[in-house]
C-alpha cells in the first residue's frame, strides 16, 4: 500500500464539496483497497502513545462553534482490535496503551467521509505522544513499514502549515501569506529531493517553521507517512492549496 499525509484544513471540509473534497475521493478511488487504515491525526495529541482497541469506534466531534449539520455526521467505519495489537507488536519496547474510550476524530473522519464515503474499511487510529520530539516520532513511525506489505493503508492526518492565529475566519479570502507559502516550497522541494532530515528537524528552519507550525500536533502525522518511504518510491503531492492563509492543505503520497 502507499502512505499517504493528508491537509485535512477546517472540519466544514465534511460536509463541503470543494476542491479538497474532490481530491481526497479521487485520491481513494484510485488506490487498491485497503485491508484496514491506521491513522495518525493531529487531534489525538496527549502524553502516551495508544491505540483504539475496539471494534466500534465512536465518532468524536472534537471541536465547537459550528453549523448543526457537521455534529449530525456519524462515520461508523469498523475498528480492528487485531491491527491494534499488531501495532503494539510493532512498536515493543515502546509501551503501547490499547484505549478503548476514544474512538475516530475528526482529524480521521472528516478526510475518510470523502475518500471512503462507504466506511467499509475498518479504522484505527495512533495517538501522537506530546511528550517526545519529532525524530522519536520519526524513528517509531519507521517501526510500522510491514504494515504497508499487509494491505493496511498508513494515513497521516493534519497540516504542513497550520496557523490558526493568522487564518483568515469566514467567507473572506485570503493569499497565503509569504512565510506559510516559503515554508509549504521549502517542504516540497525537500520531499522531492528525499532530504526527509529536513523536514525532521524542522525547527531548524527558523522563523517561517516557527510561524507555519506554532505547535507540533498537525506537523507530526507529516513524519509518520515520510518515515514509510523505501528506497525507490515517489512522492507525489495528490491534493494542493490554502485555506485562509495560513493552512497549507497539501497532501503528501508515498509509493
Amino acid at each position: 500500500m502507499p502512505a499517504l499525509f493528508f491537509g485535512h484544513g477546517n472540519p466544514m471540509n465534511a460536509v463541503q464539496t470543494n476542491a479538497w473534497t474532490s481530491g481526497w475521493a479521487e485520491v481513494g478511488a484510485a488506490l487498491p483497497r485497503p485491508k484496514a487504515i491506521l491513522c495518525v491525526s493531529a487531534h489525538w495529541y496527549l502524553p502516551a502513545t495508544a491505540v483504539t482497541a475496539i471494534a466500534k469506534p465512536r465518532t468524536i466531534h472534537d471541536f465547537g462553534g459550528f453549523p448543526p449539520q457537521l455534529y449530525q455526521v456519524q462515520y461508523l467505519a469498523p475498528g480492528s482490535p487485531d491491527l491494534a495489537a499488531r501495532v503494539a507488536q510493532l512498536l515493543a519496547p515502546v509501551q503501547v496503551a490499547m484505549d478503548r474510550s476514544w474512538g475516530l476524530d475528526h482529524g480521521t473522519w472528516s478526510v475518510l467521509v470523502h475518500a471512503y464515503p462507504g466506511a467499509d474499511v475498518p479504522v484505527v487510529q495512533l495517538s501522537i505522544d506530546e511528550s517526545k520530539p519529532a525524530r522519536w516520532h520519526y524513528e517509531l513511525a519507521g517501526k510500522l513499514a510491514p504494515l504497508r506489505d499487509e494491505g493496511v493503508l498508513i494515513m497521516g492526518s493534519g497540516n504542513m502549515v497550520h496557523n490558526l492565529h493568522t487564518y483568515s475566519w469566514g467567507k473572506r479570502s485570503l493569499e497565503p501569506y509569504d512565510w506559510a507559502l516559503r515554508f509549504e516550497t521549502t517542504a516540497r522541494k525537500a520531499l522531492s529531493a528525499l532530504e526527509f532530515s529536513t523536514l525532521v528537524d524542522y525547527e531548524l528552519l527558523g522563523r517561517d517553521a516557527v510561524l507555519a507550525a506554532p505547535t507540533p500536533d498537525h506537523y507530526l502525522p507529516l513524519l509518520y507517512v515520510l518515515a514509510q518511504h523505501k528506497t525507490g518510491e515517489e512522492v507525489s503531492f495528490p491534493v494542493e492549496g490554502f485555506d485562509g492563509g495560513s493552512i497549507s492543505m497539501l497532501a503528501v503520497r508515498i509509493g
